[in-house]
């Protein structure tokens, strides 16, 4: 089983969140960024790790969410999703088809990978709770 980290990144107002290109697994669906944790590796320094790979900018970690196990035809996944501010760097989407700032209220207009959709609804409740 897959053992990956996303970021919901928080910016401005905004959440930060990826299309999966067209070559990719799941393609064109939307996901928060982030990706596989190697041998040895925390799921923090992973994180960072991948958003800077991935996007070319630095992170904040500030809280986990939910765990979340999902199961695909042709593969399984643990998804330990962290909320994030945007620390430094501009976005630029070295693998993905596309990266994007939305707003809170426009994360559920968007079609989502599977495993990514739990953490998009425990995020909405999470941000509610805490106004």
């Amino acid at each position: 089983m897959l053992q990956v980290t996303c970021a919901i990144i928080e910016h401005a107002n905004k959440i930060l969140i990826c299309q999966r290109s067209a070559s990719m697994k799941l393609p064109l669906k939307w996901e928060f960024p982030g990706g596989k944790i190697e041998s040895g590796e925390s799921k923090e320094d992973c994180l960072r790790r991948e958003i800077k790979e991935e996007l070319n900018i630095d992170i904040t970690i500030h809280k986990a969410l939910t765990m979340v196990e999902q199961h695909y035809a042709d593969f399984s996944l643990q998804l330990y999703p962290f909320v994030c501010s945007l620390q430094a760097g501009e976005v630029k989407a070295l693998e993905h088809a596309q990266a994007i700032w939305v707003a809170i209220d426009q994360l559920l207009d968007y079609d989502w990978a599977e495993a990514d959709v739990p953490i998009v609804n425990e995020y909405i409740a999470y941000t509610t709770s805490i106004k």
